[in-house]
C-alpha cells in the first residue's frame, strides 16, 4: 500500500513541496499507524490502507455524481486528509481474557502530539508547511469530518459543501470507506 501511495502521489501532484512531504510522511509513523484505534482500520497500515480506500471511493463518487474535480485535488484531498494522524498512535498492551485466561494483547492508544483545533484543520496545516492547498483542495480537507468535528453551532459546513462539493463528496467517501470497505481488528 505504502508503494501505491507514494506512486499516485508522484504520477499526479505536481507541486512544489511534494518531495518534502512525502520524505516527512516518510520519517513519520505513517505509513505503519493504524487509521484508528479501535474503529476502521485498527491495525499496523491501516491509515495508509485507509487513504487509497478514500482515493478508490472518491473517484467512483465524482464519476456517479458528475462533479468536476482534477486528478491533481482528487489524489491530494484524498490521501492527504488524514496526515494529521501520523505519529499519534502509540502500541501498548492490555491484559484480556481468553478461556477464562488472562493473557496480554496489542491495541493502539491516541497519543495527541500536536494540539491543532479540528481534525481536517490539522491536516491542512501540515499539508501547508509543504505545498500550496487551493482553497477548494483545503476546504475539502477542513470539512471531510463533516459535523463530527465541528461545534453545535457551527453551521458553515452547508455553506462549504456548497461552494465546494467536493468536500462533501470526500466526506462521503470517507465513510463509505471507514463503514464498508474497511476491517476491524
Amino acid at each position: 500500500m505504502k508503494d501505491k501511495f507514494i506512486q499516485l502521489c508522484k504520477d499526479n501532484i505536481h507541486r512544489d513541496g511534494l518531495n518534502d512531504l512525502l520524505n516527512w510522511l516518510e520519517k513519520s509513523d505513517f505509513y505503519l499507524s493504524p487509521a484508528s484505534t479501535k474503529y476502521h482500520g485498527n491495525f499496523e497500515g491501516g491509515l495508509v490502507e485507509h487513504s487509497i480506500k478514500v482515493y478508490e471511493r472518491l473517484v467512483q463518487l465524482i464519476q456517479a455524481t458528475g462533479v468536476e474535480a482534477k486528478e491533481e485535488t482528487i489524489v491530494i484531498v484524498s490521501l492527504l486528509h488524514d496526515v494529521c494522524k501520523a505519529n499519534s498512535y502509540k502500541l501498548s498492551m492490555r491484559n484480556v481474557k481468553e478461556n477464562d485466561v488472562w493473557v496480554q494483547k496489542p491495541f493502539y492508544e491516541f497519543e495527541e502530539y500536536f494540539p491543532f483545533g479540528g481534525h481536517g484543520s490539522k491536516s491542512v496545516f501540515i499539508v501547508q508547511q509543504f505545498m500550496k492547498l487551493s482553497p477548494e483542495e483545503g476546504s475539502a480537507i477542513c470539512n471531510h469530518m463533516g459535523q463530527y468535528d465541528r461545534s453545535p453551532t457551527d453551521y458553515s459546513l452547508s455553506a462549504a459543501y456548497k461552494k465546494y462539493p467536493l468536500g462533501l463528496l470526500l466526506h462521503s467517501a470517507d465513510n463509505i470507506a471507514s463503514l464498508l470497505d474497511e476491517k476491524t481488528v
